[in-house]
């Protein structure tokens, strides 16, 4: 595993992630637990919703972005922490069958002035279906480590 330190990073630097198929029963019983909507729980109570049909929660998409982003090829020193998102977007909805990845670009790069050993990416996250299609959209913003402190 190659862990990247601040220094490694350059504004335009893209980093993808492996594939996640998303399965009705999955969504249905992430939404039973976390976000009980109709449009969530059966493809019967969302087929007259605005979805007109099953669509995953948004935080599910979230959690499985999440994991693709662990196991992908972005590795942050000390791992993915986040400091907060600047937008946060479901374009599309998710739905059963769908196979997802994640593409991580990278937008800014700059040292902490408060801590030497320490940095802030800012990253756009897109997630994208089989079809290309992006189904969640972030900027968000990582806490990293320097390879070598300020000073």
């Amino acid at each position: 595993m190659i862990e990247r330190y601040l220094e490694d990073y350059e504004v335009g630097q893209r980093y993808g992630s492996g594939v996640a198929r998303v399965e009705a029963g999955r969504m249905t019983s992430f939404a039973a637990e976390f976000d009980p909507q109709p449009f969530h729980l059966s493809e019967a109570a969302a087929a007259s919703t605005i979805f007109a049909g099953l669509a995953a929660s948004g935080w599910l998409t979230a959690a499985i972005t999440m994991r693709l982003m662990v196991e992908g090829d972005l590795k942050p020193a000390g791992g993915i922490v986040g400091l907060g998102f600047d937008e946060f977007r479901w374009p599309k909805p998710v739905r059963a069958g769908d196979e997802l990845r994640v593409e991580s670009e990278i937008l800014e790069v700059r040292p902490s002035r408060s801590r030497p050993d320490q940095g802030l990416i800012k990253v756009r996250n897109t997630t994208s279906n089989q079809k290309g299609d992006a189904v969640q959209v972030t900027l968000g913003n990582l806490l990293v480590r320097r390879r070598r402190p300020a000073g």
